[in-house]
């Protein structure tokens, strides 16, 4: 096994501890939503549990708490526990060098604590395409994140120190389906990390989360390489599921036992990027470059698991990367990378509305508070009403200093506050009504 101990973290650089006296999750009048630790949030949903947000802004946006530099280049979203927040990027304006980093700041102040050198910057493909893309998972007292070469870290949380590290390329024979780097979340389930290595006798990992040693391993036959979805948990039946997306299209697998229960081939395309929605025995995934959505339901049976289709690929589904939001039985995301959100029923896959937004270029979502949050490639931030009566924007503002690379890095909206990841700037607005 390719299982390296860390060496003397001389790449680690340490600030001084700030004592947060007043905790973020004692605002009147607020309903909190504790912490955000991995990409999408707790259940890979996309959707902050925040209420009592404001239904409208100024021109100019929200209320800006605080901005702070140092998160480098890159399209990683944040993770935030407790008093932290953690992602990923090289080129560091707080860096003498463009490695790429993990790093790590206050969540109070957006003050920087500390950050570990991952390696070097992922710079192939045009400029827009380079960078780091995966966010970190945060585990108790250790931060896991896969750089773009596919080395998976596991570093403490308080100061950086690596912990161990495993290569999915070298001990699992790990590819990508595509020519882009790795850019999955890992998922930490129990005392397990699970993860998509994409090798032809690994496609899925479940490693110990305490030593990156291998649980088991789960071959699908004939799949083309890891995506860039991060593997979301379901329960049907009484059974246990990680439920991913390949570049083979999607997937089912036991988690006791790592058993391949079920797949849902597609045509290659260029690349398979949105995380599924999972709903009880309900999964929704989605492929862009036209490809289109699908809902499957899962039906455990006694020899393991089928797979029913409610409706195959829906080409007006389609999503390339910005993801996509259920919000009660409706669907919400961008239509392939168009710029142009649409709505649709979950269940039949009809699309009840769809309208270009203010922005342009691809859109992310994230939801909270009846509302969604699009956010444009060319830094446009739009409140759109979760309704689907129609498409309506309450407000719009323009990130500030947007535009010199896409604004692809997904939002996080937790405790009362948004949080955007802006190049090298992580900048923090106030939605709390006064």
């Amino acid at each position: 096994m390719v299982f390296q101990r860390p060496p003397l973290n001389r790449s680690v650089v340490p600030f001084p501890f700030l004592c947060v006296l007043v905790s973020l999750a004692a605002v009147a009048g607020l309903a909190t939503a504790g912490d955000w630790p991995t990409f999408r949030g707790p259940n890979r949903t996309g959707i902050a549990s925040d209420t009592g947000l404001l239904a409208s802004w100024p021109a100019e946006g929200p209320p800006l708490a605080w901005e702070a530099p140092g998160a480098g280049r890159g399209y990683a979203s944040l993770a935030i526990v407790g008093e932290r927040i953690y992602t990923l990027g090289d080129g560091l304006s707080t860096a003498n060098d463009k490695d790429e980093y993990l790093t790590c700041f206050d969540r109070a102040t957006g003050r920087p604590l500390w950050k570990t050198k991952t390696g070097q910057p992922w710079t192939d493909g045009q400029e827009s395409w380079q960078s780091s893309r995966s966010t970190p998972t945060v585990d108790g007292d250790t931060v896991y994140v896969l750089s773009p070469f596919g080395q998976l870290f596991a570093c403490r949380t308080t100061d950086g120190k690596e912990l161990f590290r495993v290569d999915l390329k070298a001990e699992f024979g790990g590819k990508k389906g595509d020519s882009w780097g790795y850019s999955e979340s890992v998922t930490i389930d129990g005392d397990r990390l699970v993860c998509t290595p994409g090798g032809a006798e690994a496609t899925l990992v479940a490693l110990d989360k305490k030593t990156g040693r291998k649980i088991w391993a789960c071959a699908i036959p004939g799949d083309r390489g890891a995506g860039h979805s991060s593997i979301v948990t379901a329960t049907v039946g009484g059974r246990r599921v990680y439920v991913q997306t390949t570049a083979s299209g999607a997937c089912g697998v036991d988690a006791a036992t790592g058993t391949l229960l079920w797949t849902f081939p597609i045509d290659q395309t260029t690349a398979v990027i949105p995380t599924p929605i999972v709903r009880d025995d309900l999964v929704f995934f989605s492929a862009g470059y036209k490809r289109g959505g699908a809902l499957l339901r899962q039906v455990p049976g006694p020899d393991g698991m089928t797979i029913e289709k409610l409706y195959g690929l829906n080409t007006d589904l389609a999503n390339k990367h910005g993801g996509v939001v259920l919000v009660g039985d409706h669907l919400y995301g961008d239509s392939d990378d168009k710029g142009i959100p649409f709505c649709a029923e979950l269940l039949t896959g009809k699309v009840v509305w769809k309208e270009r937004g203010s922005g342009k270029g691809s859109a992310s979502v994230t939801a909270a508070d009846g509302h969604v949050y699009v956010r444009f490639a060319d830094g446009t931030l739009a409140l759109v009403k979760a309704d689907p009566a129609g498409y309506e924007e309450v407000s719009t503002f323009k990130i500030p200093d947007s535009g010199d690379r896409p604004s692809w890095a997904h939002m996080v909206i937790l405790d009362g506050r948004l949080y955007l990841r802006e190049g090298d700037r992580i900048l923090c607005y106030d939605l709390r009504t006064k």
